[in-house]
């Protein structure tokens, strides 16, 4: 039988304690936020899960949902059991849940925590044994808070704006094993306000001037710009809506409570052509969008009748056609300065918002990103307390969005009272780079779970962008029923076993090395993983290491000195970590050649130039050649997946300049430039690569001529020849690798390792 960490910390059903029925406020304000799906279907549901996990072994698990096993605090709860191995060898293991949601988590703990199983975005590892290990004392776990919350009003364009049912499904699947029920589920909005406005008389050029593209909708459901990369056509509000209905059926049948939009006010400027006497302001220009037809989004002020009339409009046209759980989030001035401080301005605004959700929901919970609070310091107490304080208490849910790195719980007094779920928000733009707050998601948890009349009442995973750095969201998935503080070495350990399989000393040694450097960040550092290669090539760059690179090569070769043993080659987990720390290493290598680069201009050597230049760009077609072996690595796979959803040639084109513009310039004149970068087989050749030469050929110009680099118009030469120029380009990438991971790994190890 595989032994895990956590059988050491398996006690008696009568020993565990649940935090969640501490002497916090529990809220009986969200009493009524649990599932009416029959606990038939919510049991259909989690043996279906199984049954696409492990077709050959699904009959060897018996599900309960039984609603019965909540407690009075309605925190989750799940038993697993098994009976004694028949002489057969058969054994059935039983896993009881009070929701499906409990139960799939009940699941998911017994894969990982005895059967040393893994189920990540990077792939699965699911070698189970003949025999299913036996649970010898039955285990009894109740979660430590209300709410599990998933996704940022981001993930939607910078992960999953392509997806399909196909990949929804498998994301779905992902939040039930984590115990997530309380899904963002914002697919399909648009659709719902083509209705609204229409309705009320705008006409569809005033529309579609409102709206964003596909690759852009995050940002104009809050409010940021408008218009940009649009407009939306019919066939997308048609193929949304059938998948939203999908997306929402899924989510149900497990138990989850999906957040739905509320009308947070941002409306389109041919609000004023319609209603001219309506009160209607412009907010300011977002993150250096100045131009007049993308920036400045027009708000609907609070006290005019007509903000009534359009919120309740859109929750009447939303709930008809996808129904409620109660659950909405609206967020009006994210990254949107006030147009007023005055607390009775604020009230106005928070008042408002609620009171267009509950007038055709009379339980209307309202969840609010919490970004502005730490964004902004327009956000003082005295604001805060007014804006949350409008809301009745405990009909607020407040995502305390980037706890793990700038808690704002303790600053506003736990909100005020309001109900708050502490989140790791960790990753900005869907970058690519090794990087984790460890031990603040180890620890801070139940710091704010202990804090002087702590309104916590769940915990959140919020990241921007997903499928990265699997081993931080396995972690802090595991805080869902954790009841202290992990050892993180003995933890990693584990987790190198469930991910590959078995143990290896290399690979669990890797680990800690990885464990202790990039993933253990212990500065404030707002990690947004602006790394030199990927950035906008020019003399005054710099990037923050909070940690020694030494330990991610030793990882590198640790890895590699894994690959000694036949069965790391056949893991595909293993091969993706390979390629993911081989890019690390690689990155960290341009770095110096950058830091060379820099040196040799100083020095105005054109020899040092054009040797460390050379190097520079051999190392980023190597990058490219190691990523292009592994299919999570490949451009090819998110501009096809985007073109993939045009009804015709004209949309293809359209989708495919929305998914080249947001990983690159982000918006027409390079407004957000390299924010979502990605490091991608395809986008490194194309793109990066480019930009270095450039910037390495004007600097030996500059050397060779006497004269000086002109940061200035080298930004406008490279922007207009290069990266806006990319955009607009219909090259097809390979969506499919070539070479061997761990071959081409061992290549550049030989080649670079004196670089460490």
């Amino acid at each position: 039988m595989k032994l895990i960490y956590l059988h050491l910390c398996i006690i008696s059903t009568a020993l565990l304690f649940c935090l969640c029925s501490t002497t916090r406020n529990n809220f009986d304000e969200l009493s009524h936020l649990t599932s009416r799906v029959p606990s038939d279907i919510q049991q259909q549901a989690v043996e279906d899960l199984i049954q696409r996990l492990i077709p050959d072994k699904s009959y060897a698990f018996k599900i309960i949902v039984d609603s019965s096993l909540y407690g009075t605090d309605l925190c989750d709860h799940f038993v697993i059991s098994s009976n004694k191995a028949e002489s057969s060898g058969f054994r059935v293991i039983t896993i009881e849940g009070s929701s499906g949601v409990a139960a799939s988590l009940g699941f998911y703990y017994y894969l990982t925590q005895y059967c040393g199983c893994q189920v990540t975005w990077g792939g699965h590892q699911l070698d189970l044994p003949a025999v299913l290990p036996a649970v010898p004392s039955k285990v009894s776990i109740t979660t430590n808070d209300r709410f599990r919350y998933y996704q940022n009003v981001c993930t939607f364009s910078y992960s999953s704006v392509w997806w399909n049912w196909t990949r929804w499904e498998k994301e779905i699947d992902w939040m039930a094993l984590r115990g997530i029920n309380l899904p963002l589920a914002f697919k399909a909005q648009e659709a719902i306000w083509q209705k609204v406005f229409m309705n009320v008389g705008l006409t569809q050029s005033e529309i579609d001037a409102h709206f964003g593209g596909p690759g852009f909708l995050s940002w104009s459901r809050m409010g940021n710009i408008r218009g940009w990369g649009g407009p939306i056509s019919p066939d997308w509000h048609q193929q949304q809506v059938v998948l939203q209905h999908k997306i929402l059926k899924r989510m149900r049948s497990f138990g989850m409570i999906p957040v739905l939009p509320g009308f947070a006010g941002h409306v389109p400027k041919g609000i004023e052509r319609v209603f001219p006497n309506a009160s209607v302001s412009q907010l300011g220009p977002w993150s250096h969008f100045t131009n007049k037809t993308y920036c400045c989004t027009y708000l609907l002020e609070p006290e005019d009748p007509l903000f009534q009339t359009i919120g309740q409009a859109f929750m009447i046209e939303m709930i008809k056609e996808f129904g409620s759980d109660h659950v909405y989030n609206a967020d009006t001035f994210n990254e949107n300065t006030p147009r007023s401080n005055k607390t009775t301005y604020l009230s106005s605004v928070s008042s408002a918002i609620y009171s267009a959700m509950r007038a055709q929901d009379h339980n209307a919970i309202w969840v609010l990103q919490g970004w502005m609070f730490a964004h902004d310091e327009f956000w003082q107490q005295e604001q805060v307390k007014a804006f949350v304080t409008a809301v009745p208490t405990g009909k607020m849910i407040i995502l305390d969005l980037q706890a793990e790195l700038f808690p704002q719980y303790k600053k506003f007094e736990s909100y005020y009272g309001q109900p708050f779920i502490w989140c790791m928000l960790h990753n900005f733009g869907g970058t690519l780079g090794l990087y984790g707050a460890i031990d603040s998601i180890n620890k801070n948890p139940f710091v704010a779970r202990n804090f002087t009349q702590s309104s916590m009442v769940g915990i959140g995973l919020a990241p921007e962008g997903i499928e990265q750095n699997e081993i931080i969201y396995e972690f802090m998935a595991e805080n869902a029923w954790r009841k202290h503080p992990a050892d993180t070495q003995l933890w990693v350990e584990n987790y190198a076993y469930n991910r590959y399989g078995f143990r290896n000393g290399n690979t669990e040694l890797a680990w800690q090395y990885l464990l202790r450097s990039v993933y253990n960040c212990t500065t404030d550092l707002k990690n947004h993983n602006k790394y030199i290669i990927v950035r906008r090539p020019s003399l005054k760059l710099s990037e923050n290491i909070w940690y020694n690179a030494s330990d991610v090569f030793n990882a590198w070769t640790l890895m590699l000195q894994a690959t000694r043993n036949n069965n790391m080659l056949k893991n595909s987990l293993f091969r993706y970590d390979l390629v993911d720390v081989t890019r690390q290493s690689l990155q960290i290598i341009g770095a110096t050649f950058y830091a060379q680069i820099v040196q040799g201009y100083k020095k105005r050597d054109t020899y040092a130039l054009r040797k460390t230049g050379d190097k520079l760009r051999e190392l980023l077609t190597d990058m490219d050649s190691v990523l292009g072996s592994d299919s999570h690595f490949l451009l090819g796979h998110w501009l096809e997946s985007a073109k993939a959803l045009g009804t015709n040639t004209k949309v293809k084109k359209q989708y495919e300049y929305n998914a080249r513009n947001q990983i690159t310039i982000w918006g027409p004149n390079g407004e957000i430039k390299d924010y979502a970068c990605k490091q991608w087989s395809g986008l490194i050749k194309s793109f990066y690569s480019k930009r270095w030469n450039f910037f390495i050929q004007t600097l030996i110009k500059d050397v060779e001529q006497e004269t000086q680099f002109d940061e200035k118009k080298f930004a406008k030469d490279v922007f207009e020849n290069i990266e806006k120029a990319w955009t607009f380009e219909t090259y097809t990438y390979p969506n499919i690798t070539t070479g061997d991971s761990i071959d081409i790994s061992k290549t550049l190890w030989t080649k670079y390792h004196s670089h460490d």
